[in-house]
């Protein structure tokens, strides 16, 4: 029984692991940025909020101030 490896095995084998090393990096990427878009949407979020309470906030001030 020959148990060596014919070259067209040896590329193929080192396709293969060429594309599964590339999708994997391909995958790590897609996590990384997906997890940074959804930080900035996160972030961005409660900067609106806290600018719409400090709005509310501004108004009931110069409610109250006009009311004095």
């Amino acid at each position: 029984m020959n148990d060596e490896l014919s070259k067209g095995e040896i590329r193929k084998d080192a396709l293969q692991d060429g594309v599964e090393a590339t999708a994997t990096a391909v995958g790590a990427v897609t996590t990384i940025v997906t997890t940074a878009v959804r930080d900035v949407a996160r972030t961005i979020g409660g900067l609106a909020t806290e600018l719409f309470e400090i709005r509310d906030s501004a108004r009931r001030a110069q409610r109250d101030h006009e009311d004095d």
